[in-house]
């Protein structure tokens, strides 16, 4: 089991930085809705690592069987190293790369906020988001947030991939 979790887990990472990379190289310039939609996707790819994992462990490693429990728990780990991939590449990405991402960011959103909303509801959105921008703007937490997101995606996989492959 160790090896397929090493093998499929670094295949996982590998798909995340790759990706990354890839969508750097050719998102410059995008409005980042459309960053977001590449972000998820991205994630999503990364993570069909967790199906191919279980089904070569079951059908490779373990004679054709492999229970419920034993699924999930290849799946969460493997979903482990895509969800550490996308933090750590998060956190150098908002440290090295582009150090002034938050403040992009944050002028951006409130820009379209001024243009859509009206100027009560500008006042009280464009507040909160500063003040959540101040608790959580820094590099560590959007890492975390990104590593947490990954991997609640990876368990929700994890958890198809488990059921659809089960068998006893």
């Amino acid at each position: 089991m160790k090896n397929t979790v090493l093998k499929y887990g670094l295949y996982a990472l590998g798909t995340a930085a790759g990706l990354f990379a890839l969508a750097l190289l050719l998102g410059k310039g995008l409005d980042y809705t459309v960053q977001e939609i590449i972000g998820y996707t991205s994630m999503a790819i990364s993570l069909i690592f967790v199906f191919f994992g279980i089904r070569y462990y079951r059908d490779h490693e373990n004679n054709g069987k492999v229970s419920f429990l034993k699924a999930l728990g290849i799946g969460i780990l493997i979903s482990f190293f895509a969800a550490v991939g996308f933090g750590v590449i998060d956190y150098l990405f908002t440290t090295v790369i582009n150090p002034d991402f938050a403040v992009e960011y944050e002028a951006k959103m409130i820009a379209d906020m001024k243009a859509n909303l009206t100027p009560e509801d500008f006042k009280i959105q464009k507040e909160a988001l500063q003040q959540q921008m101040k608790e959580y703007g820094g590099s560590g937490f959007m890492a975390f947030m990104m590593f947490a997101a990954v991997a609640m995606m990876g368990f929700i996989i994890s958890l198809i991939s488990a059921i659809i492959l089960q068998r006893k």
